[in-house]
């Protein structure tokens, strides 16, 4: 005998959960390395229970527990150049100029740890999350990756041990404020959004609102 209609919905309906689940989990597997206390909503969504079963305290506590949730990574090569000179003399006597190819990583993502009791409402099945605002977490130049393209020092000057890294500590300046024209705040707090909104429905919650 064929399953009947309703049957055939209920086995629909289970399976989408707990592709959900997974898909959920996968994206915290992307972005960010799950902490000791997303532990207990692992367990939960093992267990199979939903988010009926989760009080509104215990979601605040595990979303700060993820702390700083890194979603973007942006990374750049750029030509840096940097000079000392003298304004009396030319640079082929008295002058110091550096050519830099600099390779650096900017990472953006949201501080979790920044949630408040107020930012999370639940009612029954539904949830409304209110996330902090993206933001830089960290800006740095590979030194591997890194090199000295040249370095013209003139005949009566010797190269500055200083000027290499002032000409570092500018590429690092440059690749943030070239990551924040490409967007990467707007790209951090969307993929934020999708996280957490992909965790909160693989626990089951129907209605998912991420602000």
């Amino acid at each position: 005998m064929l399953p009947n209609r309703s049957f055939r919905k209920k086995m629909a309906s289970a399976a989408i959960v707990g592709i959900a689940a997974l898909l959920a989990l996968g994206l915290i597997g992307m972005f960010a390395r799950p902490p000791e206390g997303l532990r207990e909503l692992l367990e939960l969504v093992r267990s199979g229970r939903t988010a009926f079963n989760i009080n509104q305290p215990t979601v605040v506590r595990q979303i700060q527990q993820l702390k700083r949730l890194e979603t973007v990574s942006y990374t750049m090569d750029k030509i840096i150049s940097g000079e000392h000179d003298n304004p009396y003399l030319p640079k082929f006597l008295i002058g110091d100029r550096i050519l830099l190819i600099a390779h650096g990583e900017v990472i953006a993502g949201v501080d979790l740890a920044r949630i408040q009791s107020g930012d999370v409402t639940v009612r029954g099945n539904d949830i409304s999350v209110r996330l902090p605002s993206a933001e830089v977490f960290s800006t740095r130049i590979d030194n591997a990756k890194t090199r000295v393209y040249s370095r013209d020092t003139g005949l009566f000057s010797s190269p500055d041990p200083n000027l290499e890294s002032q000409v570092r500590e500018e590429a690092e300046r440059q690749l943030q404020q070239a990551a924040l024209q490409d967007g990467i705040l707007t790209a951090a707090g969307q993929n934020a959004r999708n996280t957490i909104s992909g965790m909160l429905r693989g626990l089951g919650f129907q209605q998912v609102e991420i602000h």
